[in-house]
């Protein structure tokens, strides 16, 4: 008060402009502060509304990057509230990749996963009919093409004599397809590989171990209780959620994975739903349970997805049963309909004669996602926030991708919640945009005739504005590093080339005569040769899937 009383006196007007911006900070600090020098509005306390795969990892990898301590001077908590009536929907059973370095974040042996969730390897998807609907097969591995960071193989492929199936003259890792041979041997260290892998799982117990996990490594508290209420704070962010059977609980950031209720983001906010039909029509599964002729069958290492006339079949492997089920568009095929072929596939392919002991779930869904995905002090993950088909299993890397930027960029206080919420939204949506297009591109290269369904998947009409540009960019060159546009960018752009060169898309690129050409040339007839013969190799050297699982639950892997 002296100091301001002197440039009163002295008249010097940019001092006393000073000292008043000074003292407004200190009354602001002032509210932002309490009395022990502890943030008023810090985010201390998240609570997750729901549990299944999106509730429990979500909680796994936020309490992995935040030590939930109570005797900390600022301690964070996090706390799980669970229906104990509602059964977990369980349909994904595919990851990605990126679900290996999850596990590891989170503090999970890999040997657990595999005895505890029924767990086999992934390394890819298969596909059948798709192009004409005639039998013809192309892959999608998780390995890009050999030597993909130097040079772009595509246009040299097109020139091979052989005319040898793209996947297969790029990457070793198709080979391992047909014999269904692991990705690796029981010698490698846990999350290692020799090709890159994923899982086929069993969501209900991959959701039970994570609980564990959570409850008893990692700190969260879990409440197993109906949320009946949601409570509004003056300025209209949640303050709380009532329970039937922990009474009001309060948060200061509510994560909202009750499903396709969306029960906080939806029903309490009202954020609005934007639907995908108009671009993937998909919106029914037929989802069920089959057993192995025999005990010791092969297992797949790679998902199966066979066209159907208004739809597609998965089919999954794990050491005890196949995951087999029918998504479908229900404004093309019925319901009945949609189940006879379901069961023709049971027979015909599953191997099993009485297929009328299968009974299907039926699922229906919309596919689609919110508007905003994170509004105010609330973020939606898993089916949530969005929920489309799934064709190449991109519903639990969303949840990964989605918990792992929470966990990364946790605001610290209200006030900047808001600005972590707007850079999610941007990235979130525009994730949304990338899945969208990149499973339409299965459908608009079919020329399939035989349905309204596949004729309608080509019509201009249905594919996104953005789709159709890189179609017509790609008659004449290849995909390949130019076309990234972020470093998160969901699909690399080997994936755009595998699911193109399968489908028999045709690129022309201009055609040059110069020497840095020729060079090229040589060094792809050189990495096509290599191709081939590591190929060879690995189908001497790596273990069937059921065989490596075999030896996981009896050994388990060496630790990292």
């Amino acid at each position: 008060m002296f100091a301001e009383f002197v440039c009163h006196v002295c008249g010097d007007r940019r001092l006393i402009r000073h000292f008043n911006t000074a003292f407004a900070n200190c009354n602001r600090a002032a509210e932002l502060w309490d009395t022990r020098g502890n943030m008023k509005d810090r985010i201390s306390r998240v609570i997750i509304v729901g549990g299944g795969s999106a509730g429990w990892l979500s909680a796994a990898v936020i309490a992995a990057e935040h030590c939930i301590d109570s005797r900390a001077e600022q301690p964070f908590e996090l706390c799980l509230i669970e229906s104990p009536d509602i059964p977990t929907i369980g349909v994904g059973e595919g990851t990605w990749p990126s679900m290996r370095a999850t596990l590891q974040r989170i503090g999970l042996s890999e040997t657990d996963v595999v005895r505890e969730c029924d767990a086999s390897f992934k390394q890819g998807t298969y596909f059948r009919d798709w192009q004409s609907g005639r039998g013809e097969t192309y892959s999608h591995p998780f390995t890009v093409p050999i030597g993909y960071a130097d040079i772009n193989l595509a246009p040299h492929w097109a020139t091979l004599p052989d005319e040898a199936a793209f996947a297969d003259a790029v990457t070793a890792q198709t080979a391992l397809f047909s014999d269904c041979l692991a990705p690796k041997q029981i010698t490698t260290p846990e999350y290692a590989y020799v090709t890159n892998y994923a899982y086929h799982l069993d969501a209900g117990k991959f959701a039970a171990l994570l609980a564990r996990h959570c409850i008893e490594e990692l700190g969260v508290k879990h409440i197993l209780a109906n949320v009946s209420q949601v409570q509004s704070a003056e300025n209209g962010d949640i303050q709380s959620v009532t329970t039937d059977a922990a009474g009001e609980v309060a948060g200061d950031l509510f994560i909202d994975c009750t499903g396709t209720k969306s029960l906080l983001l939806g029903e309490h906010f009202k954020v609005p739903f934007q639907s995908c039909k108009t671009y993937l029509f998909n919106d029914t599964a037929l989802a069920t349970q089959v057993p192995y002729a025999e005990e010791n069958e092969v297992i797949q290492s790679c998902t199966q997805a066979t066209a159907q006339p208004a739809g597609w079949i998965w089919d999954i492997g794990l050491p005890t049963r196949r995951g087999i089920g029918h998504v479908y568009s229900s404004d093309h095929i019925s319901e009945d309909e949609a189940t006879d072929q379901l069961l023709a596939y049971v027979r015909n392919v599953a191997g099993v004669q009485d297929a009328t002991a299968v009974v299907p779930r039926k699922i229906s869904f919309r596919p689609g996602h919110r508007k905003e995905i994170w509004y105010r002090n609330c973020v939606a993950i898993g089916m949530s926030s969005g929920f489309v088909e799934p064709l190449e299993a991109s519903a639990l890397v969303m949840i990964e991708l989605a918990a792992g930027m929470i966990a990364e960029q946790l605001p610290a206080t209200r006030e900047v919640m808001d600005i972590v919420a707007k850079r999610y939204n941007r990235k979130f949506l525009r994730h949304w945009d990338q899945i969208v297009e990149f499973l339409k591109l299965h459908y608009v290269l079919s020329s399939r005739d035989d349905s309204a369904y596949w004729q309608d998947n080509r019509a201009a009409s249905s594919t996104p504005d953005r789709l159709s540009e890189l179609l017509l960019l790609w008659r004449h060159r290849s995909p390949w590093h130019q076309d990234v546009e972020a470093v998160d960018d969901l699909f690399p752009t080997a994936s755009y080339q595998y699911i193109l060169y399968g489908m028999g898309f045709a690129t022309k690129p201009r055609s040059t005569a110069c020497r840095e050409q020729d060079k090229k040339r040589r060094q792809a007839t050189e990495l096509f040769e290599k191709n081939a013969a590591r190929a060879t190799q690995l189908q001497q050297a790596l273990p069937g899937n059921r065989e490596l699982l075999n030896k996981v639950r009896e050994f388990g892997f060496p630790k990292l």
